[in-house]
């Protein structure tokens, strides 16, 4: 089945969602605002038994201006909620062991299920991830720009916290992925994306 480009007729404008939720630019690309910090805490598993909140909440927005984020990794788990819109997650799965190659997937979070679409998205440990509004959704001919965005909530556990998290660097990138079956074009397709230094 042929992914179709989302319906954007009844989303607000991305410019008042903004305003509305309170969004500030986010480092990752796109915007975001915390929404909840759980007060509990735990040792985490991922980073050393370091305690960290129980979970941590955002809105997180990708627009028509803003429509990609940077590949980055969260040692935490990560649950995605689609609230509107449509968003491509790549995810680079590194290998668990020298005989084997990295995994690159990717997966629309969408509302169209027939399609292969999904509502909902976790994210484990010690994944590479990169999320973007699907090129054809970006067309300006076939939609009002303004409007074309995609907001989910992102429940983060343990919580998040910046040293738990790291962007992919370009040479991180080619160590990743070079000498992999397919890793030549997946280096040149997804470069763009990766934070400059």
């Amino acid at each position: 089945l042929s992914l179709k480009m989302a319906d954007y007729a009844h989303v607000p404008p991305w410019a008042e969602l903004i305003h509305d939720l309170k969004l500030i630019k986010h480092p990752e690309g796109g915007y975001f605002a915390e929404t909840d910090r759980q007060k509990d805490q735990i040792p985490s598993p991922f980073a050393g038994g370091q305690l960290r909140s129980l979970a941590t909440t955002i809105y997180y927005l990708l627009t028509y201006e803003s429509p990609n984020g940077y590949i980055h990794m969260n040692k935490s788990v990560t649950m995605h909620v689609l609230h509107h819109g449509r968003s491509e997650y790549t995810l680079i799965h590194p290998p668990s062991s020298p005989s084997e190659e990295p995994r690159v997937e990717r997966i629309v979070m969408g509302t169209n299920i027939a399609a292969g679409e999904v509502r909902q998205l976790v994210v484990g440990t010690g994944v590479w991830k990169m999320s973007r509004i699907p090129r054809e959704d970006l067309k300006p001919e076939s939609t009002d720009p303004d409007k074309v965005s995609c907001l989910i909530t992102e429940v983060v556990f343990p919580g998040f916290h910046w040293e738990d998290h790291a962007y992919l660097t370009p040479d991180g990138l080619e160590k990743l992925l070079k000498g992999a079956k397919g890793g030549d074009g997946w280096i040149s397709e997804l470069k763009g994306y990766v934070k400059p230094e």
